[in-house]
């Protein structure tokens, strides 16, 4: 294949629908690994069906489905049975026990296919990067059409894995956040664990062949640790990760025929690009997510930081007013007493005379009404905070101010109402300035 215009829908197309449905299937798991911290799981038991891969290829001397499916379930299921086992007896964290058995059962089953490769036809590439390209060879007959065989054995291990979720997701909910209150409402959370391993085991093993262990670790992880920058709700990070994880699937096979094309190459791995694609959109989705993303994360603190400089200026402003009402305070004269950077600090009060509460005039700025009235509730927040913590907290009258000021960019009109009322309804703040009044005109 050497581009778009060779597409195919019988070849790609069966391409991408092997690649959407193992996607799907491995990130639907993958949200209860990645919420019980256990991501390490998904790639120890994936790691750890290849010595069950290989005693099945040196039992039976062939690559029959069966025993294949067979041995690397059991080596998936004892993988988390081990995992457990050294937790608990060695008294070690689970990281470290995940560790110990993915590395030690890998390294057998390497060592174990290099003796079956001997014996059987078999290439030890394959178990990394699957044989996704020849989807559309193996087919057998469903309903009189003719429709790959990886197609209907992940069609088979996503509708399992979808009742799965579908009738213990309150269960798999509750003993993914808490374990000890799920056994004492009366199910077994164990039950549970090892269910929910047992289908990591069968969704490894089911998607071996098609796609290889680099796709099954990635599908299990990526798309759900994506949907999770995206979102905190389970159900929809359930779906967020489904529809990762099939995205990634179509944009990595079109990016493994175009993309290599640009570059003077043939083709590349699909299930390595579609590994590739899933890493991508996490990071966008780590980058720009709208709860935790890095990028948006970022401008939240920078727009907080521009209105808490906003409102110190226009508080300076008013505390200037106060002092000395003919003094008309310049951008250096702010900037010196605020210790503030000449950009931000150009930035904001341009912000502030576009908004109308700031005037500027000849170099020098005023306040207007409206900036006035801000100024005054900010300045009147601050003395409130600053009696309170003398009255209430038993502060000194030298520590107050940075806590104060820390408080009063978050006091809204109610807050302060109940400052006043706590506060023996005073005029004066503990340093003997007047607090102003909320309405301008009050007394």
């Amino acid at each position: 294949m050497g581009g778009l215009e060779q597409w195919s829908w019988a070849l790609d197309g069966w391409i991408i629908v092997a690649g959407m449905l193992c996607a799907a299937a491995t990130a639907l798991l993958g949200n209860f690994l990645v919420l019980r911290k256990m991501s390490m799981l998904g790639d120890a038991i994936t790691h750890a069906v290849l010595p069950g891969l290989a005693a099945a290829f040196l039992i039976s001397d062939s690559r029959s489905s069966l025993p294949m499916f067979l041995g690397a379930v059991i080596a998936g299921i004892l993988t988390a049975l081990f995992t457990e086992w050294i937790r608990g007896f060695g008294k070690v964290d689970e990281g470290a026990s995940m560790g110990v058995v993915f590395t030690s059962l890998f390294a057998l089953g390497l060592v174990m296919i290099v003796q079956a490769a001997d014996r059987v036809d078999l290439d030890p590439g394959c178990v990394l990067y699957g044989a996704i390209e020849l989807t559309p060879a193996d087919t057998v007959l469903v309903a009189g059409w003719e429709i790959p065989r990886v197609v209907v054995v992940l069609s088979i291990v996503l509708l399992i894995n979808l009742l799965f979720v579908i009738l213990f997701l309150k269960e798999l909910k509750l003993s993914s956040f808490d374990p000890a209150l799920a056994t004492t409402t009366g199910f077994n959370a164990t039950f549970i664990h090892y269910t929910l391993m047992t289908l990591v085991a069968i969704t490894a093993v089911a998607s071996f062949e098609a796609v290889g262990n680099i796709l099954v670790v990635a599908m299990f992880v990526v798309p759900p640790a994506a949907a999770y920058m995206l979102t905190d709700r389970l159900g929809v990070m359930l779906i967020l990760s489904v529809l990762l994880a099939m995205l990634s699937a179509i944009l990595g096979h079109i990016s493994a025929i175009t993309v290599p094309y640009w570059f003077g190459f043939q083709s590349t791995s699909t299930a390595g690009m579609m590994a590739v694609a899933a890493g991508l959109l996490f990071v966008i989705a780590a980058l720009f997510g709208p709860r935790h993303g890095v990028v948006i994360v970022f401008l939240r603190r920078q727009l907080l930081a521009w209105q808490i400089l906003a409102d110190d200026i226009v508080a300076l402003m008013y505390r200037i007013e106060e002092r000395d009402p003919e003094l008309r305070p310049d951008a250096l004269y702010l900037r010196d007493i605020l210790f503030s950077r000449p950009l931000p600090t150009s930035l904001t009060l341009g912000y502030l005379v576009r908004h109308s509460q700031l005037v500027q005039s000849n170099g020098t700025y005023t306040l207007t009404d409206s900036g006035r009235d801000r100024a005054r509730q900010i300045v009147r927040s601050h003395r409130l905070w600053e009696h309170y913590l003398v009255e209430h907290a038993g502060m000194s009258t030298e520590t107050i101010h940075r806590q104060a000021e820390q408080l009063e960019h978050f006091t809204d009109r109610e807050l302060r109402d109940r400052l006043n009322a706590d506060t023996l309804d005073t005029d004066q703040d503990p340093h003997g300035r007047p607090i102003p009044p909320e309405e301008e005109g009050q007394s």
